[in-house]
């Protein structure tokens, strides 16, 4: 059965690589995963990194769970913030590049990092198929959302810090920053998940069988391969490989 001629998807799983180490990244990934559900409809279901998460196991043990939850996904949407990439998703993407998952790499960051004219970022992780990029200002987003609702409040001169405060004025323009985001994150998600499979179908089987072994998962290598073969069967199945 050729490629689009299945009946499309409802929704769309997509697993959130971020940092989750401070207040700012849990609160960001939050809101922000939560924007992209809204403002698709419900067509993308983002998978939270802190929801996955367990503190109180082993560190290949949550390196394992976050490896399966990515490989289990219909997409992936990657953060590349910071002057320097968080290493962490870094891998994670190259794991979504080896099962030919589709992706989205955004930066909100104004800062230019990397060594390469164009993608604010290092070079080795850029020009990967069945892969969108968005890069946006955060800071100047969220300064046209405050200059855009000080214009539209009466005697806006008169307006105090208590009253900004009392008011949540601040969490306001950071919703619609947040928003114009997810705008954004959603028209690259829907390119991604329309773009062409890379991998050849003879050799998804094999793939995704060193898939599951390359990572040194724990588990029977049996049982780890069953896995992985449902993992792939679905993905075939909702028309992404």
């Amino acid at each position: 059965m050729s490629r689009g001629s299945k009946a499309k998807k409802k929704s769309y799983t997509v697993y959130f690589a971020s940092e989750l180490f401070s207040l700012k990244h849990l609160i960001g990934n939050a809101y922000l995963a939560e924007a992209i559900f809204a403002k698709s409809h419900g067509k993308y279901l983002c998978v939270l990194p802190q929801n996955l998460e367990q503190r109180r196991t082993t560190a290949q043990s949550i390196r394992d769970a976050d490896i399966r939850a990515l490989l289990a996904c219909d997409l992936a949407l990657f953060n590349y913030d910071g002057t320097e990439l968080d290493s962490g998703t870094v891998v994670e993407f190259m794991f979504a590049k080896f099962a030919d998952i589709p992706a989205v790499i955004l930066r909100s960051d104004f800062r230019h990092g990397g060594d390469q004219i164009g993608d604010p970022w290092n070079l080795m992780s850029s020009n990967f198929p069945r892969t969108q990029t968005v890069v946006v200002n955060s800071i100047g987003l969220y300064k046209t959302a405050r200059q855009t609702r000080l214009q539209a409040t009466p005697q806006r001169s008169k307006l105090s810090e208590v009253v900004c405060l009392a008011g949540q004025h601040s969490t306001a323009d950071a919703q619609t920053m947040c928003e114009d985001i997810a705008d954004a994150c959603v028209r690259a998600l829907d390119r991604s998940v329309a773009s062409q499979p890379i991998m050849p179908k003879h050799l998804r089987e094999e793939v995704y069988q060193w898939l599951a072994l390359m990572p040194n998962l724990k588990g029977k290598p049996d049982a780890l391969r069953r896995e992985f073969e449902s993992v792939l069967e679905r993905k075939v199945e909702n028309d992404l490989l």
